[in-house]
């Protein structure tokens, strides 16, 4: 959970809950994060909580925080391993052990039966080479914020996963994308903020919340040719398959 929510959570989450959101999930970076998350997820009715260690944070993790993140997400709130992942915009860790962290955490989540939030920066081929070798398809998951070509897309969802499009669909030059989320099969697609970052026209530049999930919705709709109603029940439907643990909570 980002910090930039720390002064006004209850008033970002009612206003989720007003602009129709009926569930959030909230990702870790790391051990810490994770334990706030859940934290948060304890809190509030209608949040989840995702657990995992993000590239940014891959430099030497100690085998302790592994085993934690396996401790905790037997936690009932928590609903996949995530976000992990590659960032090679940022290298904040040596991609080689970028890949290890991944690798191990998806060997976690097949343990532990959860799915996973996988993050891309920059590092397109080499993690859908890792996701392939994985075994990954056992849980499946979601390609979180996707900004990549449909034959991307294709690949992944071959391995169970679903695509998720967040604020870029919104921006002026993001055609590629646009077109791309038009042919995602209604059964594969999600929407997301990836709150605080990324949001969406006409709010670009400034802190993301959960409630403008609904500009991402209406941008997926509009290139879809159905209307906004449509693209929450299904992608509704579809987070709820995905984060099995949402409807075992109900």
């Amino acid at each position: 959970m980002d910090d930039q929510f720390a002064d006004d959570l209850d008033a970002v989450l009612e206003r989720a809950h007003s602009a129709g959101v009926s569930y959030v999930v909230v990702p870790a970076v790391d051990v810490q994060s994770a334990r706030r998350a859940i934290a948060i997820a304890e809190q509030y009715e209608g949040v989840y909580a995702a657990v995992g260690i993000h590239p940014e944070a891959a430099k030497d993790v100690p085998a302790s925080d592994f085993d934690e993140v396996e401790r905790l997400a037997s936690h009932e709130k928590v609903v996949a391993i995530g976000e992990i992942g590659l960032d090679y915009y940022w290298d904040a860790a040596p991609r080689p052990e970028q890949a290890a962290v991944l690798r191990r955490q998806i060997e976690i989540a097949k343990r532990v039966k959860r799915p996973v939030i996988i993050h891309n920066r920059e590092s397109t081929q080499d993690i859908v080479q890792l996701l392939q070798d994985s075994g990954v398809d056992e849980v499946g998951g979601v390609m979180h914020c996707f900004n990549e070509t449909l034959d991307v897309a294709k690949a992944c969802m071959a391995l169970g996963f679903y695509i998720s499009f967040g604020g870029p669909v919104t921006f002026k030059k993001a055609e590629d994308v646009r077109q791309v989320a038009a042919q995602i099969p209604d059964d594969r697609l999600l929407v997301e903020t990836d709150s605080p970052y990324l949001s969406p026209h006409p709010f670009r530049g400034k802190r993301n919340e959960p409630a403008r999930v609904r500009l991402v919705a209406e941008q997926v709709a509009q290139v879809r040719g159905v209307d906004v109603d449509t693209i929450a029940a299904l992608t509704t439907k579809n987070a709820r398959a995905l984060f099995r643990g949402v409807a075992a909570n109900e």
